[in-house]
This record gives structure tokens, C-alpha cells and sequence, in this order.
């Protein structure tokens, strides 16, 4: 089994409970994520272990969709989020510690893992020196574009506007 880990973290001034609304609204995340193109939500209920979706994305010049789904759930504190693409297994683990009030720092673990030689060029090209980047960039988008939707000033949630 080969595996590789990109990490990415930021510091968002907006409370726990609003960054973890805006990170699990599924049904608002083409309008807060820059990255993201489409996402079909599979299942019912609230975000939560099970919950699944389909997140179509550009990723190395291509749009990419995947099915996802939520493995790990501790409201607002993590999440783990699992997909399966091409032999390999990717797992997405989401932490936020409170650091105030109005502070939260998002933590951000992608993982890759192929389970033997024939998808570990595959692997080697998602998360090679280029992949890598291009990777912790498209983390770090992601993290910018729920900090821009949660600081706002008066702004009262994902999808919400503000009175």
C-alpha cells in the first residue's frame, strides 16, 4: 500500500458552529466553493455518517466528478469524508478547533492510497511534486472561499443572506 498525505491549515474569523454550516451545506456548496462545479446530494437527512453526495470539480485542467461520502462525523469539531477513484482511496479529514469565540482554524488532511503497483502511477501523479501543489492549492482555494463566505460582515450562514 502506497500512501501520501497533503495538509493544508487556516485561520478563519468567523465562530465553530458557522464555518462548520458552511463546510457541510452540500446543497450550497457550488455557490461558496470557486473549485466546485456541480454537487448531487444521494442521501437524506442531515450531514452526517453516510451522507452522500457526487462533487464534480476541475482538477489538472479536467472537470473530475466523485462520489463521496461522510465515514466520520462530530459536529462542529470533524469529519472524515471518503471517495474511491481509479483504484485509489482518498480520505478528506476535516478538523476545527475553536480558538475564540469568533476564531476557528480549519485543518485540512487529504489522503491518498493505492493498494499496489498498478495505480501507484496514478498516485505518483495526484500526489507527485506537481500533484502535491496543485493539491494543497485547491485546499487552500477551498479554505479561502469559506473564509470569504463566513466573514462577511452581517453575514448569517451558508445560503442565508443577511438582514
Amino acid at each position: 500500500m502506497t500512501s501520501k498525505t497533503v495538509i493544508v491549515e487556516r485561520r478563519i474569523a468567523a465562530a465553530q458552529g458557522l464555518v462548520w454550516d458552511a463546510l457541510t451545506d452540500l446543497r450550497g456548496m457550488e455557490r461558496v466553493l470557486s473549485g466546485v462545479s456541480k454537487v448531487e446530494v444521494l442521501s437524506e437527512g442531515p450531514f452526517d455518517v453516510g451522507t452522500r453526495w457526487r462533487e464534480t470539480r476541475r482538477m489538472f485542467g479536467k472537470d473530475a466528478t466523485e462520489e463521496m461520502w461522510v465515514t466520520e462525523c462530530d459536529p462542529p469539531v470533524r469529519y472524515v469524508v471518503a471517495a474511491e477513484s481509479h483504484g485509489s482511496h482518498y480520505l478528506s479529514e476535516w478538523v476545527l478547533r475553536a480558538d475564540g469565540p469568533e476564531t476557528t482554524t480549519v485543518r485540512m488532511a487529504f489522503t491518498a492510497e493505492a493498494p499496489g503497483r498498478g495505480v501507484a502511477g496514478i498516485l505518483a501523479k495526484v500526489l507527485g511534486g506537481v500533484g502535491t501543489r496543485a493539491v494543497s492549492r485547491a485546499i487552500a482555494k477551498d479554505l479561502e472561499d469559506i473564509a470569504s463566505a463566513v466573514e462577511r460582515p452581517g453575514h448569517s450562514g451558508p445560503g442565508h443572506s443577511a438582514p
